[in-house]
């Protein structure tokens, strides 16, 4: 092999949108030669990041500060459309309190502070293909889209369209990849990574570079490591990404010194279709394996118990949690269920005919009957707490006949009135589930990604000695490999922009090392 093929000024471990972001800024800012190396082939290029929605959390102004970077809004369509500001101590306060204000609070910041300008540089400098998201994130309420949950942006084609965009920047530039490359060792002189050994075609091959920035996400595709962090339970979960997230950037960065923070018992895990392959995404459906479709229904377990308040907050500020509730139940599973009221609000890219399995019922008692075989064990159950949970939605509507059911806020709809409450309130949301046909659903919880991970300089995205509290020089990390951020919750549409954040801060830093930053 050629010195050429040994010598890199930057190298960047996993090809998912966060260390896309890395090797494309190293680039710009002045790196001649960016290496990216995947373990994976190539038809499993882009990480976690290829199984998204594309969603991206942002500070914005509101409609007009987001129209100029979007790409499915006609003007004539902008009038009817209500997407309120959000803005930086809101994005915070989100990260905190679902995160029980444990969230590093200048690894936020960081994140917070970045996000517009992260967004404003995919869509101009990536050309990635942002829309509104009103397939997610708005409903149609008196003729108007009302965007809900802080979040407005998505992606066309998800992350599909994402990661294509990621891919032809990439190649434009010549930043090279390595398919079928395993990061095995990092290369230190002293307290500095100099280089990365890896294996490729079955034989070891030492590079040099300046910088290494580890992008190789977390360790949800281990179940040896899931059972070991998240507890026994974890093995049965089903891995909603990519097979390769194994915890190599955990071992790799720790063999060198580093220090681990975050919240190693906790991750993003979700309402995921029962019937998914078990131990990886599925390249077609992708993320149309997501189930989100909870708050307009409810969930009950396989003793036929509710188990969530369905209606805690908007689904996401609760969809990566509901995972962990749900593997937690009998045998790991639970049934979404609605009537039909409620069933054509579902999203079609998550309850198509051709995309789930649905199970209908002409009464609840018939539909419990259909679910005995589907694994629910108490049938009588089953019925008793939907009757109850009718009763006490009966209740509040008669007590409160002026609140008005909206799925675009949290309308204070429930089950909860002065002479008849549940003990598991719904607390939004709350319709009788009364009229026929009734429709179930099975899910499980697919995990996403773990919270666990790597202490990062916030302003460089160095990753930290244990040993003397500062960044290793030479080493960085980006994506979901970045602990301290997110503890037990997630607002959804962080990660992403989080990878972007902190990868264009390790690619910067990387042209700074090699001398050729500009």
């Amino acid at each position: 092999m050629s010195a050429d093929a040994l010598n890199w000024d930057c190298i960047v471990v996993g090809s998912g949108h966060a260390g896309s972001c890395a090797a494309l800024t190293a680039r710009d800012s002045g790196c001649q030669r960016v290496l990216i190396v995947e373990k994976s082939p190539p038809e499993w290029v882009g990480g976690n990041g290829y199984f998204t929605a594309g969603a991206h959390r942002t500070v914005h102004g509101g409609l007009h500060d987001l129209l100029p970077i979007v790409t499915n809004v006609a003007p004539e369509a902008a009038a009817n459309i209500d997407l309120a500001p959000y803005t930086a101590d809101e994005f915070t306060r989100d990260i905190m309190r679902l995160g029980d204000s444990r969230s590093h609070p200048d690894v936020v910041k960081a994140l917070v502070d970045g996000s517009r300008d992260a967004v404003q540089w995919l869509a101009e400098r990536v050309n990635v293909p942002f829309i509104l998201a009103f397939h997610r994130q708005a409903y149609l309420v008196n003729g108007r889209q009302a965007f809900w949950g802080g979040l407005a942006l998505s992606v066309e084609d998800g992350g599909k369209g994402l990661i294509a965009a990621d891919r032809a920047a990439l190649d434009a530039v010549g930043v090279e990849t390595w398919f079928d490359t395993a990061a095995v060792e990092l290369v230190a002189d002293g307290d500095t990574v100099v280089g990365l050994q890896v294996s490729r075609d079955g034989e070891s091959i030492t590079l040099r570079s300046a910088a290494v920035v580890l992008a190789c996400g977390g360790f949800e595709a281990s179940r040896d490591l899931r059972s070991q962090y998240l507890g026994p339970g974890w093995g049965r979960a089903k891995v909603r990404g990519t097979p390769y997230n194994t915890g190599d950037g955990l071992a790799l960065a720790q063999r060198v010194g580093a220090r681990l923070t975050g919240d190693f018992a906790g991750c993003h895990s979700t309402c995921w279709d029962a019937n998914a392959p078990d131990d990886r995404g599925d390249r077609v459906l992708s993320n149309q394996f997501t189930k989100s479709g909870y708050p307009l229904g409810l969930m009950l377990n396989a003793e036929g118990e509710r188990f969530v308040d369905e209606g805690e907050d908007f689904r996401n500020y609760t969809y990566a949690k509901f995972g962990r509730a749900i593997i937690s139940q009998p045998g790991g599973f639970a049934f979404q269920v609605w009537d039909s009221t409620t069933i054509p609000w579902l999203r079609k890219e998550e309850y198509a005919d051709d995309v789930v399995e649905k199970i209908w019922g002409d009464t609840v008692e018939d539909l419990a009957s259909k679910l005995v075989e589907k694994g629910l064990q108490d049938k009588d159950a089953f019925v008793q707490t939907i009757t109850e949970y009718n009763e006490a939605a009966r209740a509040f509507q008669a007590e409160q006949p002026e609140a008005k059911w909206d799925p675009a806020v949290k309308d204070g709809v429930s089950t909860q009135s002065s002479h008849l409450h549940l003990a598991l309130p719904k607390s939004n949301w709350a319709l009788p589930v009364e009229k026929p046909p009734f429709l179930a659903v099975k899910v499980t919880c697919g995990i996403t990604f773990t919270f666990g991970g790597l202490a990062i300089d916030p302003e460089t995205a160095g990753v930290v000695s244990n040993a003397t509290g500062k960044p290793i020089p030479g080493l960085f990390c980006t994506g979901e490999l970045v602990g301290g951020l997110f503890y037990r919750n997630y607002p959804g549409g962080s990660g992403l922009t989080g990878g972007t954040v902190f990868g264009r801060k390790a690619g910067r830093e990387a042209a700074k090392l090699s001398g050729a930053a500009r």
